[in-house]
C-alpha cells in the first residue's frame, strides 16, 4: 500500500497532515543537508547543487529511528527503488505507509517529526528554499504560496518523475547539467505550488512564444562558446522575461526547453566533427565540454542509438 494510514485528527486535504511547526526562529534552523546527514548518519551518494535555487541529494542509508529537527528549507523526497514500510509521527498524528517508486514525502520548512524506518533505503531528496517557491509563484502570477502540506508516501508520479530526472539526465557536461538543474528547480517549485500548497493555486499556462528578435538573441547566446552566458538567469534577463516565462516561451517557439535545445546542438556538433574530421572521440568530447569520453559516449548513444565510433564508421 502506498497511501499512508493516518491515525489522528487531520485537516480536510486528502493524504495530508498539518505540519507540526516549531517556534524556532528561521536563523536558528539547520540547513537541510546538515540535518539529513545527522539523521541518516552517512554522506549522500550523489549531490547536485544549484546555488540559486536548491539542492538535490541521493542517499543510501541504514535504518532510522530519530527526530528530524526544524530545517530552513522544504524537503521533498521520492524513492528510486524498492519497497519499504515507514512511520512518521508529527504532533498527535501518526502516518504509516510504504515508500516505493512514484510516491513522494514532504517535510515543510520549520516542521519537526519522528521517523522510524526499519530497513536500509534509497531516497532522493530536494532541499527547496522558500525564496525559490516565492519567486516562482511571483513569476507565475499566482497568489503568495501558503505553507506546503506535510505529505507521507503520497502518490504523485509527476513530482516523483521530475525529481528522478535529476539522476537520469546527469550527462557529465557541466554547462548542460547546470542549465538542466535550473529548469528542474523551477518545474518542481511550480508543481509543488499546484499540487502541495495549503491553498488552491492554479498556474496559468504561458501564451505565445518569443518574438523573432528575442529568439534569435537567445539562440545566439546558446550557440556561443562562453558557458557563463548560458545560465537560465542570463537567457531570461536578455529576453526581458522571468525565468518561468522564458522557459515556457522558448519551448513554445522551438519545441524544446533551453536545456534540450543546447544538448541537441552539442550532439549535432559532435556528429559533424565525427563525420567531417579525423579528431578522436576523446578530442571531440573534450572540445564539446564533456567531462569524460564515457559521459560523452553515453549521451551520444542516447541521442543517436549508436556509440560515437559505430556512428562514425556508418557515415564513412
Amino acid at each position: 500500500m502506498s497511501k499512508p494510514i493516518l491515525r489522528a485528527p487531520l485537516d480536510n486535504v486528502p493524504g495530508a497532515t498539518q505540519a507540526h511547526r516549531s517556534d524556532l526562529p528561521v536563523g536558528e534552523r539547520r540547513p537541510a543537508n546538515e540535518e539529513m546527514a545527522r539523521v541518516l548518519r552517512t554522506k549522500p551518494f550523489r549531490v547536485a547543487l544549484e546555488p540559486s535555487s536548491g539542492t538535490i541529494a541521493y542517499w543510501k542509508h541504514e535504518p532510522v529511528h530519530d527526530i528530524v529537527k526544524p530545517m530552513v528549507d522544504h524537503v521533498i523526497m521520492t524513492y528510486p527503488t524498492g519497497v519499504q514500510r515507514l512511520e512518521r509521527r508529527t504532533g498527535r498524528s501518526v502516518a504509516i505507509g510504504t515508500a516505493r517508486p512514484g510516491v513522494v514525502t514532504l517535510i515543510p520548512a520549520g516542521s519537526t517529526s519522528r521517523w522510524d524506518i526499519h530497513r536500509p533505503m534509497h531516497v532522493l531528496q530536494l532541499y527547496l528554499p522558500q525564496a525559490t517557491l516565492s519567486r516562482v509563484a511571483d513569476e507565475a502570477y499566482v497568489a503568495a504560496p501558503g505553507d506546503l502540506l506535510e505529505r507521507t508516501v503520497y502518490s504523485d508520479p509527476v513530482t516523483s518523475r521530475l525529481l528522478m530526472s535529476a539522476v537520469d539526465v546527469l550527462e557529465g557536461h557541466a554547462t548542460l547539467e547546470a542549465l538542466f538543474r535550473q529548469q528542474l528547480m523551477d518545474l518542481l517549485a511550480t508543481r509543488l505550488l499546484a499540487a502541495h500548497a495549503g491553498s488552491s493555486i492554479t498556474v496559468r499556462p504561458a501564451l505565445g512564444g518569443l518574438s523573432p528578435n528575442v529568439l534569435r538573441r537567445a539562440i545566439e547566446r546558446l550557440r556561443s562558446d562562453n558557458d557563463a552566458d548560458v545560465s537560465l538567469g542570463a537567457l531570461a534577463s536578455e529576453a526581458g522575461l522571468s525565468r518561468y516565462h522564458f522557459c515556457r516561451a522558448f519551448k513554445e517557439s522551438t519545441g524544446l526547453s533551453p536545456h534540450a535545445w543546447l544538448r541537441q546542438r552539442r550532439l549535432e556538433q559532435a556528429m559533424e566533427m565525427l563525420r567531417d574530421t579525423d579528431a578522436s572521440v576523446v578530442a571531440v568530447a573534450e572540445v564539446l565540454g564533456y567531462g569524460s569520453q564515457t559521459a560523452f559516449a553515453a549521451a551520444f548513444k542516447r541521442f543517436t542509438g549508436e556509440t560515437p565510433t559505430n556512428w562514425r564508421r556508418s557515415m564513412r
